[in-house]
């Protein structure tokens, strides 16, 4: 099923391609400055994914996460690399263009590549001995390898698959293999909000006309920090833990 799953991936790939960057994408609907910032809300909105970042590398370190040995460095990254994706989506709101995208996207591609190998690790529970890092090396590196290929090309189809690839790779890995209740609902929780996110993307300047008070691209923001803190609230934890929550 897995191997099937990458199959159809690459064949939505190819389907895609060649994507390209729509005209206008880094004029967005907010322009509103607040205390000096440009770009306010979309800059601002970002805070969230440093917040949650800290808190998931904390309870990391302290052993509160009661997640498979191997899924360990997985998750490590994952939250670890919230830290530069909120900084470098609030440096490129600060003055969009082609070049600060690319800053953009990268640490959200390791976030991406991570929660795959974590979700993977977590169902299989290699035993000890076994080579742990490579997996999330391997996606990370992919997920790399499309952004510098849509970098260098201007065709964005494989890395919008490999961006979308956790959506429809969680649900299944919790299908194929024992999976917690919690967690199987916060993932599906998490799915709804990035979902909830990339229609607020797209209606970014109808939401903002309509609204007047926030645009589309800051709802979307909002939404996919609300997606990330579902999946960290969702990861098992130490009865200890638990009651200390």
């Amino acid at each position: 099923m897995l191997t099937a799953l990458a199959v159809a991936l690459v064949a939505l790939a190819a389907t895609l391609s060649p994507l390209a960057l729509p005209p206008g994408y880094h004029d967005f609907a907010d322009r509103r400055s607040w205390l000096g910032v440009p770009n306010a809300a979309d800059v601002l909105s970002n805070l969230g994914f440093a917040l949650v970042g800290l808190l998931g590398l904390a309870e990391l370190r302290r052993g509160r996460l009661a997640v498979a040995p191997a899924a360990r460095g997985a998750y490590a990254l994952f939250f670890a690399a919230l830290l530069p994706t909120a900084l470098g989506s609030a440096w490129y709101h600060l003055a969009p263009d082609d070049g600060r995208l690319l800053l953009d996207r990268a640490p959200i591609v390791l976030c991406c590549a991570a929660l795959m190998a974590a979700a993977l690790a977590e169902a299989r529970r290699p035993p000890p001995g076994c080579a742990r890092a490579w997996p999330c090396a391997a996606l990370a590196a992919l997920g790399l390898a499309t952004l510098a290929y849509a970098h260098h090309s201007g065709d964005l189809a494989p890395y919008l698959v490999f961006q979308l690839a956790p959506l429809a790779l969680l649900p299944l890995v919790q299908t194929l293999y024992p999976t917690p209740a919690r967690q199987r609902a916060s993932i599906a929780v998490a799915i709804v909000c990035y979902l909830l996110a990339r229609g607020g993307e797209l209606a970014d300047r109808a939401l903002f006309d309509a609204l007047g008070v926030v645009s589309g691209h800051t709802l979307k923001h909002l939404f996919v920090t609300l997606a990330v803190v579902a999946v960290w609230r969702g990861l098992p934890r130490h009865a200890g833990a638990r009651k200390r929550d």
